[in-house]
């Protein structure tokens, strides 16, 4: 990106950022401002593409920016709610960036300042890169407030970078995320195939049927829309749905899923999940999400799947899912993870790499975990970090891969590989394997690596707590 983009980039973000500050200090909460900011921002778009380009406007008459432009007071609340009312029951890209839009700017005056800096720009005519990168500096800076709750739709860019450089995603594939938060996945995937071809064809297909992502909250489908339109991905109908993926079986079969599923249990009053395709019934959320998506794959198609421990020795339906993997799948790659990446405080997660069709003949595990320290704060993980991983992986040709370790010369090897007929012999077919001996490096950590730690731990006690008391209270009433 040229220098002078790059600043306007900074400094625009700067500038939304900061008026995210001042509604923080009214009550507006970080996602709820975001969220605003791109229904305004849609609107603003779509007036600039009447007055630059002479196009028709997508936005029904009386719902259009200028109409919100010279309002004050109650009316400019009033015509905005308005707006974002018939909004939502549109059809095509409109609808999805609207999904059950609601106005969280109750105050007339500070709804007025974020019209205000939307206009002070002109969007459309601006490099693709540079809106879909300020935007993207937002949702990343959202992600990284604990006070908004949304880093659990955010995966660290470096790790998703890594996941789709090792896939390696061809022009012409179609590839899905069933969880896909705010779209990075998806996006990093688009990054990767549209240098590959110059052909028209195959890039209209790229920008608008190639990706499909699927999420069950609304405000993030409006995210990831947005962010995806900014780009020049989904300029007429949104690639994003906003519905729940595990309900029912796929209508379409992908080549490829990139995936970070939510961890923890599903949402309270979540439809029970009992799947005729699926291979064991399971109230285990990630175990639901491993099934689905590799019901999801064509056959020779691929997937990398960020899961938690517990899918690698949980028993019963875990075993059962591990075994199908092994015999019906090629399980090729196990990442293990390091703590600390995460906005989710203390996280133990692995990728999954798996290709379906063929059988596991052998699953070549990377440890990035053991002896290895990051944090958000003062040392987060970056895509160089795992250069060795993508080296030792052979996207090229896995039959080129060599073992690192050694139990003579290197033991503390980071690249070792497992037959599937050893896995198989493990009790509840566990692939949860270490073999890297490390000292406690508890005393390497910072005074302000341990305070974050114990914050964190002291916020996740405040907030179950403070869950438990709203049970706790229904449950008296």
């Amino acid at each position: 990106m040229a220098k002078e983009a790059q600043q306007r980039e900074q400094s625009l973000a700067q500038k939304v950022w900061q008026l995210a500050t001042v509604l923080a200090g009214q009550g507006i909460g970080f996602t709820d401002y975001i969220t605003q900011l791109t229904y305004l921002l849609f609107l603003k778009m779509d007036h600039e593409n009447v007055e630059t380009f002479g196009e028709d406007s997508a936005i029904p008459e009386g719902y259009r920016w200028e109409d919100l432009q010279s309002l004050d007071g109650l009316e400019l609340i009033k015509q905005y709610e308005d707006t974002l009312n018939v909004l939502q029951k549109e059809d095509n890209l409109i609808g999805t960036i609207y999904t059950k839009a609601q106005n969280k700017i109750d105050k007339p005056v500070y709804l007025k300042k974020v019209i205000a800096l939307i206009d002070e720009e002109k969007w459309l005519v601006m490099d693709g890169d540079v809106k879909g990168a300020i935007y993207e500096s937002i949702l990343e800076k959202n992600g990284q407030d604990k006070k908004s709750g949304a880093g659990q739709y955010f995966t660290p860019r470096s790790l998703i970078k890594a996941m789709v450089d090792v896939t390696d995603p061809q022009i012409g594939e179609t590839v899905c995320d069933p969880a896909c938060g705010t779209g990075g996945f998806l996006l990093e995937a688009y990054d990767h195939m549209k240098t590959q071809s110059p052909d028209k064809d195959k890039q209209d297909f790229l920008r608008n049927k190639a990706l499909s992502g699927i999420d069950n909250t609304a405000l993030v489908v409006t995210l990831a829309s947005m962010n995806l339109y900014l780009h020049g991905i989904g300029t007429d109908r949104s690639p994003i749905a906003c519905q729940d993926s595990l309900e029912k079986a796929p209508e379409e079969l992908v080549d490829i899923v990139l995936a970070n599923p939510p961890f923890g249990t599903r949402p309270a009053g979540s439809v029970e999940i009992s799947r005729d395709d699926f291979y064991v019934d399971t109230k285990n959320n990630q175990l639901n999400f491993l099934q689905h998506i590799m019901v999801l794959l064509k056959n020779g198609g691929r997937a990398a799947v960020v899961l938690p421990d517990n899918v690698l020795f949980e028993g019963n339906a875990g075993e059962t899912v591990r075994k199908e993997l092994l015999k019906n799948f090629n399980l090729h790659t196990v990442l293990r993870l390091p703590t600390g990446i995460f906005y989710a405080q203390g996280v133990k997660a692995n990728v999954l790499f798996f290709t379906k069709g063929t059988p596991t003949k052998e699953v070549w595990f990377y440890d990035y975990r053991s002896g290895i320290k990051h944090t958000l704060a003062t040392n987060p993980m970056q895509r160089h970090h795992l250069d060795d991983f993508v080296v030792c992986y052979h996207a090229d040709d896995l039959s080129k891969r060599v073992e690192t370790y050694n139990a003579e010369t290197n033991p503390n090897g980071r690249w070792r590989k497992f037959t599937a007929s050893e896995l198989l012999k493990r009790d509840k077919t566990s692939l949860d394997i270490t073999w890297i001996k490390q000292e406690d490096n508890t005393d390497d950590l910072s005074l302000s690596d341990l305070i974050g730690t114990i914050k964190d731990k002291s916020d996740n006690i405040a907030a179950a707590v403070a869950q438990l008391q709203t049970l706790l209270a229904n449950i008296e009433e």
